[in-house]
């Protein structure tokens, strides 16, 4: 790859013609249009939500350097950012007005309330730009090697970057742009950021069994993303007809694997909304994520619940009540071994050997109380629990 540094370019240039759209999906232009800020396969601006771009404009004000800028030319002259999109975009969205930042006597500033000498200083500021020229594969290894200001491009971003196109594209417009009237409804199953492309690659992810870089490969020149949003949508509205409130636990869980698995059952869905509301109620149920997996899977897997265990004191108690007890009758402390005709049928276990079991199990509406708690050796509590 070929690289120019160049130190020639001022804030004015760079900022000539500058257009900022709030909509992700929409690029950003400067130069007089000749330089694209965001190309398709850039990350989208979070220096916002990060308030770092105040950090930016003091730094022009006190002529500290910005670092080094890297944009791509194209064989038709125009310009790419390829390195310092955050940086670019938060000193276009100062002169534009879109932010403003605090002096040193804790006042609101926007750029045209600067005094003209300072206006002029920060117009006048040269940059320290590396023109770059190579092959797309060359140039789009680099940006993904690359760190921009300090925050590094997350897994999604990079495959934004490798298999850039009319398919990323396209899909970013739907799953990247937080103005979609959709994410409010998404954002109940989706745990991420959407500028961060997390909505996208959970879309992805799912359209894909988890194989992302496999299918972004495959449909990287592909014009539409009807088959990645119609799943998508399909596994939202699939959970959505399930259930009747929509809760926290329901944001980040495994809705695409779980669509896959379940998707073909038929469900009472007066009674698996019962029996959520009864778990979500269950003082011993202690994973409530895992309510619903659980819930479909026909109550088999307690697992997924994270029982409540029985805390030190009652085992204490219990085993003082079992061990005396056993002592007086000449037999072994763990009922089980009583009941076999083993050398164990009169061991006494210490507590260090034993583990606390219920009664009745919780499957079978047993509670995670005193009266419902027994001590077993540990061989016979582990075979219980295998059964």
């Amino acid at each position: 790859m070929k690289t120019t540094l160049r130190n020639d370019i001022t804030v004015r240039e760079l900022c000539d013609g500058f257009e900022y759209n709030e909509l992700e999906n929409k690029g950003l232009f400067g130069m007089g249009g000749r330089l694209t800020i965001q190309p398709e396969y850039q990350r989208n601006y979070i220096y916002k939500e990060m308030h770092k771009e105040e950090a930016v404009i003091k730094s022009l004000l006190q002529q500290y350097p910005l670092g080094l800028l890297y944009f791509v030319k194209n064989p038709d002259g125009s310009l790419e950012v390829l390195d310092g999109q955050q940086r670019v975009t938060s000193i276009g969205r100062f002169l534009t007005m879109k932010f403003a930042i605090t002096d040193e006597n804790g006042m609101q500033q926007n750029y045209d309330g600067l005094d003209e000498e300072t206006q002029e200083l920060i117009l006048n500021t040269p940059l320290l730009v590396y023109e770059c020229e190579g092959t797309e594969k060359e140039i789009k290894h680099w940006f993904e090697t690359v760190n921009i200001a300090g925050v590094p491009l997350n897994q999604q971003e990079l495959y934004n970057a490798i298999y850039s196109g009319p398919f990323v594209s396209a899909a970013k417009k739907v799953f990247s742009n937080s103005t979609n009237p959709r994410m409010q409804k998404w954002s109940s199953y989706i745990k991420g950021r959407v500028n961060r492309q997390e909505y996208l690659e959970c879309a992805l992810d799912w359209v894909s069994k988890g194989d992302i870089s496999g299918y972004m490969s495959s449909h990287r020149r592909d014009t539409d993303i009807k088959e990645m949003e119609k799943y998508f949508n399909d596994v939202i509205d699939w959970a959505d007809s399930l259930f009747e409130y929509v809760t926290k636990e329901m944001q980040g869980l495994e809705w695409g694997r779980l669509y896959e698995t379940y998707r073909h059952k038929s469900y009472d869905k007066a009674y698996i909304n019962s029996r959520v509301s009864a778990l979500f109620n269950d003082p011993c149920v202690t994973e409530r994520k895992g309510i619903y997996e659980y819930v479909l899977g026909g109550e088999n897997s307690v697992k997924l619940l994270d029982i409540r265990v029985f805390d030190p004191k009652t085992k204490n108690r219990v085993y003082a009540k079992q061990t005396a007890k056993a002592k007086k009758n000449s037999i072994s402390n763990c009922p089980v071994c009583v009941l076999e005709n083993k050398a164990n049928k009169k061991r006494i276990w210490t507590l260090k050997e034993m583990e606390a079991d219920h009664v009745t199990a919780w499957s079978n509406g047993g509670s995670t109380s005193e009266d419902n708690c027994q001590m077993l050796c540990i061989f016979h509590n582990r075979l219980k629990g295998n059964r």
